[in-house]
């Protein structure tokens, strides 16, 4: 969790808000002795984040055993 003064958080609220608001991770505000959290109420889904690959093997895993790389592949060592 950030820690940061009421000073940081008046000239950068709405990008911290922002960063809250993406992560989930709250913030705690330190003002003299006493402390504050900022935390989203809401959890956030982290696998929504995930960028979309074009070349992710989709289908079932066991077809993957019986592939072969004879072709693709020279296993002649010297």
């Amino acid at each position: 969790m950030k820690t940061i003064t009421p000073t940081e958080l008046r000239g950068n609220i709405y990008q911290i808000l922002d960063d809250i608001l993406n992560t989930g991770v709250p913030v705690k505000i330190n003002k003299g002795d006493r402390k504050l959290i900022i935390a989203p109420i809401e959890s956030i889904d982290k696998l929504q984040n995930l960028r979309k690959r074009k070349h992710v093997i989709k289908g079932d895993p066991e077809d993957l055993v019986h592939i072969t790389w004879d072709k693709e592949v020279n296993l002649d060592l010297p």
